[in-house]
């Protein structure tokens, strides 16, 4: 049977990607750290796979196993070294440190088989491939990097499924929505898999997707948040947010059909497309869980600052995207580490610190300006 090795045994990795291989043939070995996940993979070899619709439609995957990456690193080497693909949905910020281990395995695998290996990190970032190649190049030799070429290959990809907090007590089983997409970028003939659509450029296709699926997902976290809602689907049930949510997706709309030629009535579709998605009641997606993570989102290349700065180059409007930096910023959920370190940012040294040290905005650009002026109107 054909093998992958998936860094990344959560709700994402099992419920979307994992999913995708097993219903296509393939025998696939999760990699993680969480032994309550890896135990209950070996144990049970199979999970349920639930999609968030009145019908409650359920797929049984098989073929799966499980390693612990940080126990069993001679078991994830064997593995790598005889797989297919190597796939990852671990988050950005994980991905140098599991690096090294893949190194390890792709040098002992080079010196063993010229078979081809597919190395795709499924993550909410643009080119996390090629940052992950880069990763793993930083712990190889000049022999091993040389004999890559031709053996093993680098595919970026976008995703985009949307797997809320699940409440399965323990339970390997995954509740998703019905819709998702993976998009992976290459002009090479590679083993199918179901439900993967390739594409020589992936670049419309990530940007359109971050910058309306992920800027929207967090627009609507971070007003709803200020608005005392709980879910998604409750805080889109407010026309108020619905209006700037659209306003601020007008933004990134109207850079992406500038930068790509995307027809306007087909984009504005799919943003309604994309906020009938997130009102979906049976998701019950905690505005805290999209909220999550402000540092990251609130990052130079990540969903809020990115399309903001690349509108403002274009000559386009910012303005709703300002706005929804400035909300970010006023997250300050007390459950979630990066909340928390972004207010004592605040605290110690204002806003503008914080643009400066995490967005990478100079207090003096017109975007970190009009951030603060919608902060202090927000804030009142």
């Amino acid at each position: 049977m054909k093998q992958v090795v998936h860094f990344g045994a959560g709700n994402i990795g099992r419920g979307f990607i994992g999913a995708l291989f097993s219903q296509s043939g393939y025998h696939v070995t999760f990699v993680d750290l969480a032994d309550q996940i890896i135990d209950g993979l070996n144990s049970d070899k199979q999970y349920d796979v639930k999609l968030a619709t009145d019908q409650q439609e359920t797929m049984t995957i098989t073929n799966v196993s499980g390693l612990n990456n940080m126990k069993q690193e001679k078991e994830v080497i064997e593995a790598i070294k005889n797989a297919t693909y190597l796939t990852t949905a671990i988050g950005p910020n994980i991905l140098p440190r599991i690096a090294p281990l893949i190194a390890k395995a792709l040098t002992e695998r080079v010196q063993a088989t010229d078979e081809k290996l597919y190395v795709i990190a499924c993550e909410n970032q643009i080119s996390a491939t090629d940052l992950l190649k880069g990763y793993i190049e930083e712990n190889l030799d000049d022999e091993t990097k040389s004999k890559l070429s031709g053996r093993i290959y680098f595919f970026n990809s976008a995703v985009d499924r949307i797997v809320p907090i699940q409440n399965n007590q323990g339970s390997l089983d995954v509740l998703v929505e019905p819709y998702f997409e993976w998009v992976v970028e290459t002009t090479e003939t590679i083993p199918p898999v179901e439900g993967m659509t390739i594409v020589a450029d992936l670049a419309p296709f990530i940007e359109r997707k971050l910058f309306t699926v992920n800027t929207g997902h967090a627009t609507i976290a971070y007003f709803g948040y200020l608005e005392n809602k709980a879910t998604i689907d409750q805080t889109l049930a407010d026309e108020a947010i619905v209006k700037q949510v659209k306003a601020t997706l007008g933004e990134t709309g109207a850079y992406l059909i500038k930068q790509y030629g995307l027809n306007p009535e087909e984009h504005e579709k799919y943003i309604n497309k994309i906020i009938n998605r997130f009102r979906n009641a049976y998701l019950n997606d905690a505005v805290t869980r999209v909220g999550r993570s402000p540092i990251r989102k609130l990052g130079p290349n990540d969903r809020l600052v990115r399309p903001a700065t690349e509108a403002q180059k274009a000559g386009l409007s910012f303005t709703n995207l300002a706005k929804a930096i400035a909300a970010a910023l006023l997250f300050d959920y007390k459950e979630d580490e990066e909340a928390v370190k972004v207010q004592e940012m605040i605290r110690e040294h204002g806003v503008a610190y914080v643009l400066q040290e995490v967005s990478g905005l100079a207090e003096d650009s017109e975007i970190a300006q009009e951030v603060l002026r919608q902060y202090d109107l927000l804030k009142k």
